[in-house]
C-alpha cells in the first residue's frame, strides 16, 4: 500500500508539474498571437518551441513528460467532434455544394497520400518512419492511432501532424493574400484540407462560414485518409 500511494503521489506530481506549463504557455501564446497576429506567435507553434526549450533545460525525457501531459491529447477527440456544431449550423451550405467539397476531399486526400509517399521515398525513409508520415493529414489523435494501426510511429507522427499544421496554415494565409481567392467556400476548403486543426481554427479568424467549411472539409479528409493510408500500406 505505502508503494502504491506513492507511486499515485508521484503521478500526481508529474501531472501538476508538466500540464501546468503546458496549458499556462499555450494561454500566453494565444494572447501574444491574438495581440500581435504573427506566424510565430501562433499557439501551435509558439507553445511547443517553449515547451522543448523547457524540456532540455530540465533534462527530462519525453515518456516522463507525456507521462504528466498526456491526458490532454486525449481531450483533441472531443474537440474535433465539437466541430459537428458549426457544420450542422450550415449544412445547407453543404447540401448545396457537397459535389464541389466531395471532389475537393478526394483531391486533397489523394495528394496528401501520394506526396507524403513520394517525400519519404525521395529522403531514402522506409518502414515505421514512412507509415509515421501517410496520416499526416489527420487531427493528431486520429492520426496516432492510424500511425499505430498501420506500424507507424504515433508520437512521431503527432509530430508530422503539428508541422503540417503549423506550416499549412502559414502557407495558406499567403496563398489567400495573393490569389483572388473570395468565395468563403474556396478559402475555407483551402485551409481544412491543407491544415487541418490548424488551418480550421485560422478560417475561423476569416469568419464563420470559413471555419464551417474548414471544419467539415477536416473531418472528411481525416476519413478518406484512415482508408487510403490503410489500403496503399496493405499494396
Amino acid at each position: 500500500m505505502p508503494v502504491s500511494m506513492t507511486g499515485a503521489a508521484a503521478l500526481c506530481a508529474d501531472v501538476l508539474l508538466w500540464s501546468v506549463p503546458t496549458v499556462g504557455f499555450y494561454l500566453l501564446a494565444k494572447r501574444l498571437y491574438a495581440r500581435y497576429a504573427r506566424w510565430w506567435l501562433m499557439p501551435l507553434a509558439l507553445a511547443p518551441a517553449l515547451l522543448v526549450v523547457l524540456v532540455l533545460v530540465a533534462h527530462v525525457s519525453y515518456r516522463q513528460y507525456f507521462q504528466g501531459a498526456g491526458w490532454l491529447v486525449a481531450l483533441l477527440g472531443p474537440a474535433t467532434v465539437a466541430f459537428a456544431v458549426p457544420i450542422y449550423e450550415q449544412r445547407a451550405l453543404v447540401r448545396r455544394y457537397w459535389p464541389v467539397l466531395a471532389a475537393g476531399v478526394l483531391v486533397g486526400s489523394a495528394t496528401a497520400l501520394v506526396t507524403g509517399w513520394g517525400l519519404a521515398t525521395w529522403l531514402g525513409l522506409d518502414g515505421a518512419l514512412r507509415l509515421s508520415l501517410l496520416p499526416r493529414s489527420i487531427s493528431t489523435p486520429f492520426a496516432m492511432e492510424v500511425s499505430g494501426d498501420i506500424g507507424g510511429i504515433p508520437d512521431l507522427t503527432a509530430v508530422f501532424v503539428v508541422l503540417t499544421g503549423v506550416l499549412g496554415a502559414i502557407v495558406g494565409q499567403c496563398l489567400l493574400a495573393w490569389l483572388p481567392v473570395r468565395s468563403s467556400l474556396a478559402r475555407g476548403a483551402l485551409l481544412g484540407v491543407g491544415a487541418h486543426g490548424a488551418g480550421t481554427a485560422k478560417a475561423y479568424e476569416l469568419g464563420r462560414e470559413e471555419g464551417s467549411i474548414a471544419g467539415l472539409v477536416m473531418v472528411l479528409i481525416g476519413l478518406a485518409n484512415v482508408l487510403g493510408a490503410a489500403i496503399l500500406t496493405a499494396l
